[in-house]
């Protein structure tokens, strides 16, 4: 699907040939004279189009325009939540198999936010997964044109909005994926793949090299699964040698039964997304390899399935991570920590200007902040607000938890330096304090995204997240002296 930036106003607008015109109208609409604003003007004034965001009226082979279906959308105060409340209701009504050209025209001056929403909702709608179906619906749309009367005013964002949706996609496509069909070779090569573009380049370190490094911990969780673990090192170089890199962890279990704590069987194939903060580094290194910014990046990921054999981790065994710190595994489902303690140590060699993990953490987190915002740890407070900030112009919400040092009580081990779990209160808090742990060379924060990353229910399928908080994090860092 290509997007295209264009000026537009509503008469424009009505001479678009196209399978589907929407208008986004706000609250505070102007009528001109043309046709198409005497139709909007009519259909306010009789009550045919409610004044509140996401409310339609649709018309099909309109008199007023040349699209073959018309949707006027009222977007309220024009902001980017009622743009994608709009545009979200006008394509649930207007989208048809057939849609291959899409005109969105908005009435008024768009803002930056209401143009990257309507991009975003653009996306979402017609996003099709194929991967592994014998006779994929493949997406339809070929075209998707945003009108707006001040093209330069929304131009960077356009184009912004646009990359960061081909880094959606490409998060969504790997964590939607079934985990025979994303295995952690698969996702080596996937990374590796990502090579092919300028100024990025790829490792992938296998269990030789991963037992070398002393990753203990990593190589752990790895032992009960037949397929063998991958490290992948992505990197992206667009300033000089001598600016320090922004690393980013993603978490990679392309599988999680649980381990030997094994978890329920009901929605037990949901696990197939406990690599999504992976995913989400693979699609930031895409929109990086489109926008070009000039600042380094480092993409660390852990990949291993954490299933059971002969050879599985055991509840009360210890291990040494590659810090050299033992750890009282006493709960074998806690095991993203446990892969995301090596990298964190890892990362510690490219001596990062900060270093920001992404993981499916803990059920905690969907329980404490639900599917609205991933909750974002940090003791560093201005990687804390770079982070809220940019996830607020990216529309990718996430929201600052606590670090108090008294959460990190629980995880006091009498075998070993430190156990994996530290009961049920605080579960997310006291995830992102062991992780705090190994954390103390660079500037970190972690960003749990269980709650974040992938919808259940009829509407099952990963989210993409926070693939625009975290490009809008690294580009803010491009403009920094």
């Amino acid at each position: 699907m290509n997007f295209e930036l264009k000026h537009l106003d509503l008469v424009g607008a009505a001479d678009e040939k196209t399978d589907l015109l929407v208008v986004l109208v706000p609250q505070d609409f102007k009528a001109g004279k043309d046709e198409l604003s005497v139709l909007i003007a009519s259909a306010l004034k009789t009550g045919d189009l409610e004044a509140a965001a996401g409310k339609c009226l649709a018309l099909f082979r309109p008199l007023q325009a040349a699209a073959t279906r018309l949707i006027v959308a009222q977007v309220a105060d024009a902001g980017a939540r009622g743009v994608r409340l709009a545009m979200l209701a006008a394509l649930a009504q207007g989208k048809s198999p057939t849609m291959k050209r899409l005109v969105v025209c908005f009435a008024a001056a768009a803002k930056e936010d209401a143009v990257r929403a309507a991009v975003n909702a653009v996306a979402e709608v017609t996003y099709s997964y194929t991967a592994t179906k014998s006779k994929p619906t493949p997406r339809v749309l070929a075209k998707a044109v945003i009108g707006v009367p001040n093209p330069p005013q929304v131009a960077d964002t356009f184009e912004r909005a646009v990359a960061t949706v081909a880094g959606v996609e490409l998060a969504k496509e790997w964590a939607n994926r079934p985990a025979n069909h994303a295995t952690p070779q698969l996702l080596g090569e996937a990374a590796q793949a990502l090579a092919g573009h300028a100024k990025i380049s790829c490792e992938v370190l296998g269990p030789k090299e991963v037992a070398k490094l002393g990753m203990g911990s990593f190589m752990a969780v790895a032992q009960g699964s037949d397929q063998p673990l991958r490290f992948i090192v992505l990197r992206y170089n667009g300033a000089a040698k001598s600016k320090a890199p922004t690393v980013l962890v993603g978490k990679g279990i392309t599988f999680d039964s649980g381990g030997i704590s094994i978890k329920p069987a009901g929605e037990m194939d949901e696990m197939k997304f406990d690599m999504s903060g992976a995913a989400s580094v693979l699609g930031t290194f895409k929109t990086l390899s489109l926008l070009k910014p000039a600042i380094n990046v480092v993409g660390l990921i852990p990949a291993c399935e954490n299933l059971i054999n002969g050879k599985a981790v055991k509840p009360g065994d210890v291990v040494t991570s590659m810090n050299g710190q033992t750890i009282e595994i006493l709960n074998t489902d806690a095991e993203g920590r446990l892969v995301l303690c090596d990298a964190l140590t890892y990362a510690e060699r490219f001596k990062p200007r900060a270093v920001v993990d992404i993981a499916t953490l803990t059920g905690a987190c969907v329980v404490a902040l639900g599917a609205v915002r991933s909750g974002m740890f940090s003791g560093n407070d201005e990687i804390a607000q770079s982070l809220a900030a940019a996830g607020e112009r990216a529309q990718d919400l996430c929201w600052r938890m606590p670090l108090d040092e008294e959460y990190a009580e629980g995880l006091k081990s009498n075998f070993a330096d430190v156990a994996n779990i530290g009961g049920r209160a605080g579960g997310a808090i006291t995830a992102a304090k062991f992780l705090q742990r190994f954390t103390e060379k660079f500037p970190w924060a972690h960003l749990d995204i269980a709650g974040s990353a992938w919808k259940s229910g009829a509407q099952k399928g990963a989210t993409g997240r926070p693939v625009g908080l975290l490009v809008e994090f690294l580009l803010s860092q491009s403009t920094d002296k």
